[in-house]
């Protein structure tokens, strides 16, 4: 019996209550507690098989972008699917929460349609593969080496090691610029004279500072000529071939040497001058 603030009186039957208690222990509570406990174990088991899938495929030596999205896929599939039979196991209604998830789902589809979009350009990376995991690429102004291909963003991590996180509807709408596609790259350079220098001594100073250099290929001749006369200097495009991993040896190579060399062999450099005349009034 319990009194509240206006004094009334309310019968509670103790018996009813405990016994209500105990028939949910031993039913709900007992289907609860094995729910949760499989729950786990199943989850471990989807992380293994997951895992399995990834190494299994991995070891065939399968594309890195199709083994990830295939091993991610089949672990939040099979997740889903234990959180629903986990929820029929307790003994919740399944086919109202379907219902539930089925109004919600086109709520939510007015509302992030942006995040759908960026699902939609993540199927459409995967499978078009523009680029691929370890692939260096640029887009919308971000520049990196891409680390992983998720179904909403793709993740790259740029030279001084950011990781950036670009939507992937922005990318499939967006140019793509992949510097890692092709086997070989093209280094080009872009040197300054003075118009005092002897322009064949100029080439010939770059090409033997390429041809020097054992990383550029020799089957294809390096290519050295003049690009633009400026008010007080001359621009030479130097240009090699190499393999692409052998690009950013070659280029700083070639920023390190030019300089010695025109040194060496008194080639002019141009600095910015200003001539000054003084006129006197006497």
């Amino acid at each position: 019996m319990i009194l509240t603030g206006n004094q009334e009186i309310i019968n509670i039957n103790w018996d009813t209550l405990i016994n209500g208690i105990i028939n949910w222990c031993t039913t709900t509570g007992v289907r609860l507690i094995v729910g949760v406990i499989a729950l786990i174990i199943s989850f471990k088991i989807v992380d293994r098989i997951s895992k399995r899938i990834y190494n299994r495929l991995h070891s065939r030596e399968y594309d890195e972008t199709i083994v990830k999205v295939i091993s991610y896929g089949v672990k939040i599939s099979l997740k889903i699917l234990l959180v629903l039979t986990f929820v029929g196991f307790i003994g919740i209604e399944t086919a109202s929460i379907t219902a539930a998830i089925a109004s919600m789902g086109i709520a939510l589809g007015l509302a992030l349609q942006g995040a759908l979009s960026n699902v939609a350009g993540g199927i459409l990376i995967v499978f078009t593969r523009p680029f691929r995991i370890g692939d260096f690429i640029t887009s919308n102004g971000e520049s990196g080496t891409v680390e992983n291909i998720k179904l909403i963003y793709t993740e790259i991590v740029t030279p001084d090691n950011k990781v950036v996180h670009i939507p992937n509807g922005n990318l499939a709408n967006n140019v793509i610029v992949n510097f890692t596609a092709k086997d070989i790259r093209r280094v080009d350079m872009v040197f300054s004279v003075g118009y005092d220098a002897d322009f064949d001594l100029c080439r010939q100073c770059f090409t033997n500072l390429l041809l020097q250099h054992d990383k550029v290929l020799k089957d294809k001749e390096p290519f050295v000529a003049v690009k633009e006369h400026a008010d007080s200097y001359i621009d030479f495009t130097v240009r090699c071939w190499c393999k692409k991993e052998d690009y950013w040896n070659i280029y700083w190579y070639m920023m390190e040497k030019v300089p010695g060399e025109f040194e060496r062999l008194h080639i002019d450099v141009p600095y910015n001058k200003v001539d000054v005349t003084i006129v006197s009034n006497q």
